[in-house]
């Protein structure tokens, strides 16, 4: 690399802080949209990199690390923030400086870490984030003192409002340019290229003496810089007091899961028929303006029918994820996994096991990922393989599509609408499985202590429009992205194995009957029969493996093809509930609760414990319940309904 190659590479900067600290929404207010999502090298931690220009026009990046409390590093997730601070990721630059975030209503924690990122070596600049909030209650922090007294820049911030990014975004480019002001030019390349063996020489991890020492010095400089300590929070005590009470606190919260699951059957009714309807214009359009023939199947029946019978299904999908983002944002995630840490531990899990579970409710991916936070490796373990049996967003397509086919739009109670309560009743018994299952492999197969758990409860904050904004364009962009690429690949697939051959001269039956598809689905219906599933449900669930809502797509593709065009005209919902039975319905829901149809979470889970062990353990045994379970729904339906 030449002297004048590292000169005009990017600047690199490394976003550090204590979880809860405002430290992402401090990212977005830097980088606003010009944001992107992906994972470390050789881990499944997932990274956020942005982009912003500096007041010369310079092109900065940011990086915003996984929240870390220290450099120490007693979690996975830690450990990433710690070796993308010292350099250790290969094909990775090394972060030029590093914005330090604080909580300014919890300065103890922060202002350890700042003792120990200066350790490093590396420019540093302190963002003292949610002034406004200490204001409020109180606290009075002489920022130049705290400045003076850390030897580094400290720059009050209120990220949600951008106030002091420009001073941040300034504070930084001068300590990044007098950091380069002090190496010769011509050395540039030499210092470029021991700059990691330097840091190993400067940080080594503290030991208990140096953490005790870091305590005092974080109380001595406490005692000089803040004049005034504030009072907590009357609403945070109030509502705590409420939200946290072992009676109250789990039915508020039961209330809560009851309502998001109620409004996301309801509110997302009109987007959807509205997507719906437009997909079966543009299908209507295809089949009128084209002549007849492959291409006009093709994009009729295989394209337009399999993609858009899963894009239908982005309203609920966006507001799931909207609900989830809002409790995280108000800081209502923390309180409901400090809330079931009873729970938990009463089938052997920690509590801190229940924010990956709830993650899981958008997809079990990143619920596998945050495990990470686990410090314990059995309840880490634990944790991966129960992720899956939480209600994903890509079971929603299939759940909804069923409980419209088969539940009548009615209201029970007087106020609930009863496909919203089966719904609600579907993810109910995803997390009563999980917790069951969590107790089997605790008490007979990976057994150890439970650990208490201890963690910070943030102050509740209004939520920023922006965050919940920027949370759902790149949910919504990777779904989309999905139903574009992996999902449009696999639906023309199936459309060509449904399509081939041509039945032969005299043929009786549908087309589709003597296709690949149908060779496939006759050769797996005696496999499938038991449990009610006839040879089209077998071609759907083949392609789910990839991703559970392709069988939507699947099951649209293979009924546009085999059904009259009146039954496809008037939607797969109401061809499905002519087409199955009651227990072949319930049995199919059934399946989907268990049912590891998902291969990217086995290769997450794979990379998670390094090891093919677990995740066969995951399929194995999810496999099992579903068919388990679906035999026995089945014909006790069967049984009960004839």
């Amino acid at each position: 690399m030449s002297i004048h190659a590292d000169i005009l590479s990017p600047t690199r900067i490394a976003l550090v802080g204590n979880p809860n600290c405002g430290k992402t929404a401090l990212f977005n207010a830097l980088t606003g949209s010009r944001q992107k999502v992906a994972n470390y090298a050789g881990v499944t931690v997932e990274k956020k990199e942005g982009t912003y220009l500096s007041p010369q026009g310079k092109k900065v990046k940011v990086v915003d690390l996984p929240g870390t409390y220290s450099l120490r590093a007693r979690s996975p997730d830690e450990e990433v923030t710690r070796d993308v601070v010292l350099g250790k990721f290969a094909h990775e630059n090394i972060p030029d400086a590093i914005i330090c975030v604080a909580d300014a209503t919890n300065l103890h924690l922060g202002l350890r870490l700042v003792l120990e990122l200066k350790k490093v070596g590396k420019p540093i600049v302190l963002a003292l984030n949610m002034m406004d909030v200490a204001r409020k209650r109180g606290y009075d922090i002489d920022i130049k003192l705290l400045s003076k007294e850390l030897g580094v820049p400290v720059i009050p911030t209120v990220a949600i409002r951008k106030n002091g990014i420009n001073e941040l975004v300034a504070a930084l480019e001068k300590e990044v340019g007098k950091n380069s002001s002090e190496i010769p030019t011509n050395d540039v390349n030499k210092e470029q290229k021991n700059i990691t063996s330097n840091l190993k020489c400067v940080w080594t991890e503290p030991n208990a003496l140096d953490v005790r020492s870091y305590h005092k010095e974080v109380e001595r400089i406490l005692c000089v810089a803040n004049r005034k300590q504030g009072v907590a929070s009357e609403w945070t005590k109030r509502l705590d007091s409420l939200l946290l009470h072992p009676v109250f606190g789990t039915l508020t919260l039961l209330f809560l899961l009851f309502a998001v699951f109620q409004a996301v059957f309801t509110l997302a009714e009109f987007p959807m028929e509205f997507i719906e309807s437009s997909f079966a214009s543009l299908q209507a359009l295809v089949t009128e303006s084209m002549p007849e023939g492959v291409l006009r199947n093709l994009l009729s029946d295989g394209i337009i029918a399999g993609v858009g019978s899963v894009l239908v299904f982005l309203p609920q999908i966006l507001l799931l994820f909207f609900f989830l983002l809002l409790l995280e944002d108000t800081g209502y995630m923390a309180r409901a996994a400090f809330l079931m840490d009873k729970l938990m531990g009463g089938v052997g899990l920690h509590g801190r096991a229940f924010i990956p579970l709830l993650s899981s409710f958008g997809c079990a991916i990143p619920g596998i990922m945050s495990t990470r936070t686990i410090e314990s490796k059995r309840d880490r373990i634990i944790t991966i393989l129960i992720a899956p049996l939480m209600t994903c967003s890509a079971r929603l397509p299939v759940y909804v599509l069923i409980i419209a086919a088969f539940i009548p739009a009615k209201t029970v109670f007087g106020f609930a609408s009863l496909p919203g309560l089966v719904m609600f009743g579907l993810y109910l018994i995803g997390i009563l499985s999980a917790l069951a299952v969590a107790f089997v492999l605790k008490r007979f197969f990976i057994k150890g202590n439970v650990h208490p758990l201890l963690m910070e409860l943030p102050t509740y904050k209004m939520p920023s429009l922006k965050n919940l904004f920027l949370g759902l364009t790149t949910r919504a962009k990777l779904f989309i992205t999905k139903a574009g690429t992996l999902i449009l690949a696999l639906m023309i697939l199936i459309w060509f194995l449904a399509t081939y051959p041509n039945p032969p001269e005299g043929a009786t039956l549908p087309a589709i009957d003597y296709s690949f598809a149908g060779m496939i689905g006759r050769f797996f219906e005696p496999i499938l029969a038991p449990i009610g599933f006839n040879w089209q449900i077998a071609i759907a669930l083949i392609p789910g493996m990839a991703a559970r809502e392709v069988a939507v797509a699947a099951l649209g593709t293979v009924y546009a093809i085999s059904g009259s065009e009146e039954a496809v005209a008037e939607g797969l919902a109401t061809t499905l509930s002519t087409a199955w039975s009651l227990p072949t319905a319930l049995a199919f829901l059934t399946w989907y609760i268990f049912a590891p149809q998902c291969a990217p979470t086995l290769a997450v889970a794979k990379r998670e414990t390094n090891t093919w062990l677990w995740p066969t353990v995951m399929f194995s045994y999810m496999f099992g319940l579903a068919y388990i379970c679906a035999f026995i729904v089945f014909h006790v339906s069967q049984y009960f309904i004839g």
